[in-house]
């Protein structure tokens, strides 16, 4: 058995703690921070030959730092508040709202798609977000 401390393995460890782990796992996770550290430095010094242009995705992987857990429980918690804030809006507004944020439409699409002016999609969206915007100050 190896004594392990987790901060060395996990970022979002603060503090020390320490196990006991079998010698397998203790080789695996170093092996793995071994192997996770090289493809840091190879993606940090070769970021600079790709053309940021280039859409290979380097760019992003060496930019992107992994979100710790609580960061991943405050994006679940942001999302439930927004989707409880689509859904209390009246069905027509939230389907009109939806179409335009989250896909992307356009009033005009929205509007040919419905068979209504496209005044009225814009009019709908607009209060349509005040209305989630009003939602949402109660809870956050």
């Amino acid at each position: 058995m190896t004594t392990i401390n987790l901060k060395d393995f996990y970022a979002w460890y603060t503090h020390d703690e320490y196990i006991e782990v079998s010698d397998e796992v203790a080789a695996e996770l170093k092996a793995d921070k071994l192997y996770e550290a090289a493809y840091q430095r190879r993606t940090t010094r070769n970021k600079a030959q790709y053309s940021l242009d280039c859409d290979d995705g380097i760019e992003y992987s060496a930019c992107l730092h992994e979100p710790t857990p609580q960061e991943l429980l405050d994006r679940m918690e942001l999302f439930v508040h927004l989707w409880n804030a689509l859904n209390s809006l009246p069905e027509v507004q939230g389907v009109r709202v939806e179409a335009h944020l989250i896909l992307g439409k356009s009033y005009r699409q929205i509007a040919r798609e419905q068979g209504v002016d496209k005044s009225a999609v814009r009019h709908s969206v607009k209060s349509g977000k005040a209305a989630m915007r009003k939602y949402l100050k109660k809870f956050l």
